[in-house]
């Protein structure tokens, strides 16, 4: 299975430049690319339109964003958000 996880901190809904950096140096068509992130009350901004403009020949999951003060109790969140994701060995 072809999957990149990205993760990072938001900082006012801006995508880090160093995962701009990293998306633009390697070819991700036909991946899966899987954004979560943590912030402090901008969610995910406008990383998921981001990673789509720089990888528009990969599969871009809905991804997920946890408060950093509530990290330490996000367990339930992060297992439901994998289940939904529906991901399968192959």
């Amino acid at each position: 299975m072809n999957i990149t996880e990205t993760a990072n901190k938001n900082h006012e809904e801006l995508f880090p430049m160093a995962a701009f950096a990293f998306l633009e140096s390697y070819n991700f068509s036909g991946k899966t690319i899987i954004p979560f992130c943590t912030h402090e009350g901008s969610g995910i901004g406008n990383s998921e339109r981001d990673i789509k403009k720089l990888c528009p020949n990969a599969n871009v999951e809905s991804g997920l964003a946890i408060r950093g003060s509530n990290v330490s109790r996000a367990d339930n969140e992060i297992t439901n958000w994998i289940k939904k994701l529906n991901l399968q060995q192959k």
